[in-house]
C-alpha cells in the first residue's frame, strides 16, 4: 500500500512578486524559467524556499523562522527588475508557440526565427557543456501575435509539394531520356541518310534539331 504523502510544515510569506505576461508571455515553461534564473543567484540553502504561487514568484520560510531574509528579498527584486528582456530558450519557445523541436530548428536554420545569440551552460552533475541559440522575447512576441507558425507550417506544406512535383517530373524526364537513348535505330538511321543522301546543308538541318 502507497504511503501517504509526508504533510509540509507550516510557512509563513516573507514576500510574492507577481510575473507580468509580458515576462511569462503566457507560458508555464516560461515562468519555470524565470524562476530557475532566480534560484541561480541565491545561497543554496535559499533556493528551495522560492517558488511560484498563482502567477508569482513568492519567499516563503518554515513559521518558526523569524528572520525576515531581506537579502533574498533584495537579490531577488534586483533579479526582476528587466526581467522581461531574459532571453527566451529553446523549450520556452517550443511551450510559447506550441511547436516541435524540428520546425524551431527549421525555422531558425532558414532565417523565420531569429537567434539572439548563443548559450553555453553546464549539465548538472556533468562535465559537458552544451551550447543553443536563445531569441528575443520580444521577437518572439510578434511570431506569437501573428500566428506565424500556421503560416509557416502552410508554406513548408507548399514547399514540399512543389518539392515533390519537381522531383517527379525530374524522374519522368531522366525515365524519358533513357528511353529515348536506347531506341536501335535512332541515331544509326539518320547516320546512314546522311551518308547516303549526299545533300549539302544536311549538318544545319540536323543542327537546327528538325530532325527530332
Amino acid at each position: 500500500m502507497p504511503r501517504s504523502p509526508k504533510p509540509k510544515p507550516p510557512t509563513r510569506l516573507i514576500q510574492e512578486w507577481p510575473l507580468s505576461p509580458t515576462a511569462t508571455l503566457g507560458s508555464a515553461v516560461r515562468m519555470k524559467g524565470i524562476l530557475l534564473e532566480i534560484r541561480a543567484q541565491l545561497p543554496f540553502k535559499e533556493r528551495k524556499k522560492v517558488d511560484i504561487e498563482t502567477g508569482a514568484i513568492v519567499l516563503r520560510v518554515p513559521e518558526d523562522d523569524d528572520d525576515e531574509h531581506l537579502e533574498t528579498v533584495t537579490t531577488i527584486t534586483s533579479k526582476l527588475v528587466g526581467i522581461e528582456s531574459l532571453a527566451v530558450i529553446p523549450r520556452e519557445v517550443e511551450d510559447i508557440l506550441t511547436i516541435k523541436p524540428a520546425e524551431r530548428l527549421r525555422w531558425l536554420k532558414d532565417g523565420r526565427l531569429e537567434s539572439a545569440g548563443t548559450r553555453t551552460v553546464k549539465l548538472r552533475g556533468r562535465a559537458r557543456k552544451i551550447t543553443f541559440h536563445v531569441f528575443d522575447p520580444r521577437h518572439i512576441e510578434d511570431v506569437l501575435d501573428r500566428d506565424l507558425p500556421e503560416v509557416w507550417r502552410e508554406e513548408d506544406l507548399a514547399t514540399a509539394a512543389e518539392n515533390r512535383r519537381r522531383g517527379a517530373q525530374k524522374a519522368a524526364l531522366k525515365k524519358a531520356g533513357k528511353l529515348g537513348s536506347t531506341s536501335p535505330d535512332t541515331n544509326g538511321a539518320v547516320g546512314r541518310e546522311k551518308q547516303s543522301s549526299g545533300l549539302k546543308g544536311w549538318d544545319d538541318f540536323d543542327l537546327d534539331g528538325l530532325l527530332r
